[in-house]
């Protein structure tokens, strides 16, 4: 009874509490922003009680307190806990992804476990700064040094050093670099029967899963489909190409997503138009006599993906406003929008419409299944997988790639695939899940595959970035351009070298974060409004459109 009688009355004093409390946010905050494993947090935890007690922090010393005072340190830390809380939803925290998020609209996303944990951030941070306050109100050294730890807080931020270096490319000697090396896509010839495109983005589902060693059979299913095709391995993820809307930029358009930032004059409104100063696969299909079809399962309101597509050559773009509606199942949603097993459905009826039609058609879908943290997994795989736990990404992953199979198989048996090639892309590398330690334990890389129209199967290991992917589908599709090249992109089936190849993955970002001539460029135009069109809007759905 003895040691409890010593350690229950320490415990019940402040000190304690809050230097246990400043702690554990310290190991948390050396988790998550670094690649130390979960469990490091408790040693480093104790390391923190250690050292507090050797030097006997939270006591009273004979030296004067200046009296009571909120510390310098409370507004620092709080953008700490912003950082902390980005880190831990996304992994690597995009600020070109926020700014663009911002400008281009968040209205109706689907990230409701992600607002539920901005919630608990803000209620885990009340003891931390009221921690924080009592240690500089009871010990005269914390309340000396204090002012310091402030101005280290404010230099050591994240996200306050990315702001600082795109404020310094406003300065910067060479803001061009990039965009001299632009090269504005162009159709030279074309072939005598141009073939159907389909292109299926999976969500997050790079080809790091591919490791067996690592993730076990979870991608299994695109492992298959990839060995009657073109495989490209070393698909690497450039800065601003790290999120949906920057990823089917960078493939589309052969540039990364720079943000319009101040090139948008009404700051408060979103976006009108989407990267309106260069040419994308749509705009430069469009021109040879296709059309376009974009289906995704979430909103096309969100982040600008319906201006986007209905300003780059897509006559029918269609989200969850107008296929929600028509699902057999009105209920079969989850917080983004359909599951895939029903965007494939639609995807089947869409092509069998186009075929109808005549011509040569394009379709793009966009999956869920995948989506960080824990993804979405389809009904139709319980009956092989089981139940989802809800946290498994791995589960999401094998559901997501068998479905991708199964809707190419079914494809094929009705002979839909005869003049097509179909693109399988991840749209960028995921963000944090369940399997996170394992995914950055080594390099990871994009899913890319080109299947049918007459493509020898083959794997090709290429240093490249998902700016490759517009040149490389356009050679594929069997039209030629200049030097193989479109955009910042090179063809990855011709033998002239990428950018990655030729300068390096690193040494590119750097010259992004300098880089202002492309910005302009890319949102050259951006004061033209263009209104959201009818075709996008849940009021207008297809004259043909079937109930699933």
């Amino acid at each position: 009874m003895m040691p409890d009688r010593i350690l229950l009355p320490r415990l019940r004093r402040p000190r304690w509490w809050a230097l246990l409390t400043l702690g554990l946010a310290l190991g948390f905050t050396a988790v998550i922003t670094t690649r130390l494993p979960t469990l490091a947090m408790w040693p480093i935890a104790a390391g923190w009680l250690w050292l507090a007690h050797a030097r006997r922090w939270g006591t009273a010393s004979g030296d004067s307190l200046p009296g009571l005072r909120w510390p310098w340190s409370l507004l620092p830390l709080t953008l700490w806990g912003i950082y902390v809380y980005l880190a831990d939803s996304f992994g690597k925290v995009d600020l070109g992804a926020v700014f663009f998020h911002l400008q281009a609209g968040i209205g109706e996303h689907g990230g409701g476990e992600r607002l539920a944990a901005a919630v608990l951030y803000t209620l885990a941070m009340l003891p931390i700064l009221a921690a924080f306050t009592w240690l500089v109100r009871t010990d005269a050294r914390w309340a000396r040094r204090e002012r310091l730890l402030a101005v280290l807080l404010l230099i050591g931020n994240p996200l306050l050093l990315g702001l600082g270096q795109r404020g310094a490319a406003l300065v910067t000697e060479d803001g061009a670099w990039l965009d001299r090396r632009y090269v504005p896509p162009v159709i030279r010839e074309t072939p005598a029967k141009p073939p159907n495109l389909l292109v299926l983005y999976l969500e997050s589902l790079e080809r790091t899963y591919a490791d067996r060693e690592r993730f076990g059979d979870a991608y299994a299913p695109l492992a298959e489909l990839g060995q009657r095709g073109v495989v490209f391995e070393g698909v690497r993820q450039l800065d601003n190409t790290g999120w949906t809307m920057a990823g089917m930029i960078a493939s589309q358009c052969g540039t990364p997503l720079m943000p319009a930032g101040l090139l948008h004059d009404s700051q408060f409104e979103p976006l009108e138009r989407v990267v309106p100063g260069v040419n994308c696969l749509g705009d430069l299909l469009a021109a040879q006599g296709y059309h376009l079809t974009y289906l995704g399962g979430a909103s096309t309101r969100f982040a600008g993906k319906g201006r986007f597509y209905t300003g780059h050559g897509f006559d029918r773009v269609r989200g969850r406003e107008t296929l929600a509606p028509r699902l057999e199942d009105p209920d079969y949603l989850n917080s983004w929008g359909l599951y895939d097993d029903s965007l494939y459905d639609f995807t089947l009826e869409e092509i069998r419409r186009r075929e109808a039609e005549g011509g040569p058609w394009g379709v793009l879908a966009l999956s869920l299944g995948t989506h960080p943290p824990a993804g979405y997994p389809a009904q139709a795989c319980r009956r092989h997988q089981g139940e989802h736990d809800g946290v498994d990404i791995l589960y999401s992953v094998e559901c997501s790639a068998w479905l991708v199979k199964q809707l190419v198989e079914r494809l094929e048996a009705e002979g839909l695939l005869a003049n097509t090639l179909v693109v399988i892309a991840s749209d960028h590398l995921t963000m944090r899940v369940s399997a996170w330690e394992d995914l950055i334990a080594g390099p990871r890389a994009n899913t890319l595959m080109l299947l049918h129209n007459d493509l020898v199967p083959r794997r090709l290991r290429r240093e490249a970035t998902t700016m490759d992917v517009l040149p490389t589908v356009l050679e594929a599709m069997g039209f030629r351009l200049d030097h193989h090249r479109a955009g910042l992109g090179v063809s990855l089936l011709a033998n002239e070298p990428t950018l990655v190849e030729r300068y390096g993955l690193e040494p590119l970002n750097a010259r992004l974060k300098e880089e202002t001539a492309l910005q302009r460029r890319l949102w050259e135009g951006l004061d033209l409004p263009r209104p959201e069109p009818a075709s996008a809007t849940p009021d207008q759905p297809d004259s043909g459109a079937a109930s699933r």
